[in-house]
């Protein structure tokens, strides 16, 4: 038992009261509150009233065993809920990738596979980049050239997709399969999904047949089981679902659970072997950007700085061009033919995320491919293309190199066929 200090705090008009955990910043108060979550409050100008002792129960320190030495799968800390830990007797969360940390905070972690663990970078996903993404690349690279049987890459959610694509290009043809897995639930919540998904990951890294690039993720809100998306075609489809990964314009890659061994392919998949086509050389000057209802022309002007863009417009191959010259719309295709001729690839994708493209269908489509504008028959996501991009201009700059290269499928990004799903 530990006994700790129960606190009401009032601090900018508002109170809270639970446990006094400590904290990992001496300019921050960190709180239990009686619903099981924690919260940082600021100490500055905040008021702590002390409400007694209470006992904690902590179970007593156990210390975890592991084992020395490279295990089979490399485990990869990019940052990201998934690669928090709890400390044991408060519940307080703190960021931890090391095999100890691990083990101890994913029980039964080394019942499903043998790992070793380190970390590259601890980020929030939202201030990744594509210089991120070709640093991690390397160290994966580095991973299966020591002999690594499958590589887990743990990752903030809100741009896994992004990091899924642009790793599926870098990295084609890997001889062992590379999951990126995170969390929607941090690892003090009842309600934590960190567990299920890095079990799932590792063991499906470790004895299944496939070697794609992929994201592990919750397949419904319960623990029966996750699926892994094919990296090209994941898209984050909720806020805080557990589910809220979904395969876009194809199924899912395969179904895994790891309690009953299970390990079910949707869809054909790349085996195990091979020799890895590496090409990590990224162009971070890419811009995407949504078009929407009275977007300035004059604002398409301005991405004339840009090396790159993926436009983003509407239904199935759209973007504002007053073909009936309306006097109140406006049109913004002469402003992108402007662009291409200037030397700048500009590539379509849908605001609709499900479906394929047709420029031949209507009038704004046909203008489109007038213009320059490539993308015609593609059904990937934007946030694919925007990763391609900026892989593809990493290596070629001519324009009509850039869209040969776009417009080839190379790590399933572009369906042969569309499926009624």
């Amino acid at each position: 038992m530990e006994k700790l200090k129960r606190a009401r705090i009032t601090s900018r008009g508002r109170v809270h009261e639970g446990i006094m955990l400590p904290s990992p910043k001496k300019e921050f108060l960190v709180l239990k509150l009686d619903s099981g979550y924690n919260i940082g409050i600021r100490k500055e100008g905040a008021k702590v009233e002390e409400l007694g002792e209470v006992k904690v129960e902590t179970g007593g320190e156990k210390k975890m065993e592991t084992k020395k030495g490279r295990g089979d799968i490399a485990i990869i800390g990019t940052g990201g809920t998934v690669s928090s830990k709890v400390e044991y007797k408060t519940g307080a969360v703190f960021p931890s990738t090391t095999p100890e940390d691990l083990a101890k905070n994913i029980p039964g972690l080394d019942k499903v596979c043998t790992f070793h663990a380190r970390e590259v970078f601890a980020i929030l996903s939202e201030d990744m980049t594509p210089a991120h993404w070709s640093v991690a690349a390397a160290e994966i690279k580095k991973e299966i050239d020591a002999g690594a049987k499958g590589v887990v890459v743990l990752h903030g959610t809100d741009t896994m997709h992004y990091t899924s694509a642009a790793f599926s290009f870098m990295l084609q043809d890997s001889p062992v399969p590379i999951y990126l897995v995170g969390s929607q639930r941090s690892s003090d919540r009842p309600s934590t999904d960190a567990r299920i998904n890095m079990l799932n990951a590792c063991f499906a890294a470790a004895n299944g047949p496939m070697a794609n690039v992929g994201i592990c993720m919750h397949a419904g809100m319960d623990d029966d089981a996750c699926v892994i998306h094919l990296g090209t075609k994941a898209r984050k489809m909720h806020t805080s679902r557990r589910d809220a990964f979904k395969s876009v314009n194809v199924p899912p890659l395969a179904k895994v659970d790891y309690r009953s061994s299970l390990i079910e392919p949707y869809m054909k998949y790349k085996e195990r072997g091979g020799k890895l086509k590496f090409d990590n050389r990224v162009n971070e000057n890419v811009a995407m950007v949504y078009t929407y209802p009275g977007i300035h022309p004059e604002f398409v002007d301005k991405l004339s700085s840009y090396e790159g863009i993926v436009i983003v417009g509407t239904g199935i191959g759209h973007v504002p061009t007053n073909p009936f010259g309306d006097k109140l719309a406006k049109r913004i295709t002469p402003n992108l033919k402007a662009l291409v001729d200037s030397g700048i690839p500009v590539a379509f994708a849908s605001q609709c995320i499900f479906g394929r493209i047709n420029m031949d269908m209507y009038a704004a489509g046909r203008m489109l491919q007038e213009a320059g504008v490539f993308g015609h028959l593609a059904d990937w996501t934007p946030e694919c293309a925007y990763a391609k991009m900026c892989w593809v201009l990493g290596h070629e700059k001519r324009v009509d190199k850039v869209k040969g290269e776009m417009m080839r499928n190379i790590a399933g990004e572009i369906a042969e066929r569309s499926e009624v799903l």
